[in-house]
């Protein structure tokens, strides 16, 4: 048996270029659908803005499967949420989290509250990762707020 060398070459070099994100809101645009006509002060911290009547909106960013996601939480003065925006979404699949209906789950809800997918937040048959980690990122910002930002 002659021994022939082998040469491995590759048969195509495959170029993968970054997701670009999906912008649905700007940061303003975030502040004005969620506290409309509101004025935003810097509330000391990066992505965290406070409104003259005490009310917060904070932007924050999660990985969905492979992505970020870029979401604002707007808090009302009496420490529940008011309102969930996804502000990028870059993933090409799990955007129902996009949904109102899937949204409004968090709303009233406080650094009380499971916030816990399957436990208060329903999960999205295939946007499982998408689902959890923005109610991980949820509840990490409601955190925040009960032990940072509450009676400033």
């Amino acid at each position: 048996m002659k021994w022939t060398p082998f040469v491995a070459v590759p048969a195509a070099i495959m170029l993968v270029a970054p997701a670009s994100a999906t912008v649905y809101l700007t940061v303003e645009q975030a502040q004005q659908a969620i506290f409309p006509g509101a004025a935003f002060s810097s509330a000391g911290q990066p992505g965290a803005f406070r409104t003259s009547s005490g009310a917060y909106l904070i932007v924050d960013r999660v990985i969905g499967k492979h992505e970020y996601i870029k979401f604002a939480v707007g808090i009302n003065a009496n420490g529940t949420i008011k309102q969930v925006e996804i502000l990028e979404y870059s993933e090409s699949y799990g955007y129902e989290v996009r949904g109102a209906g899937w949204r409004s789950q968090f709303v009233a809800k406080s650094a009380a509250s499971a916030l816990q997918l399957n436990v208060d937040i329903t999960n999205i048959s295939g946007a499982t990762l998408s689902s959890r980690h923005l109610t991980e990122g949820v509840k990490r910002i409601m955190m925040a707020y009960q032990s940072s930002l509450k009676g400033r």
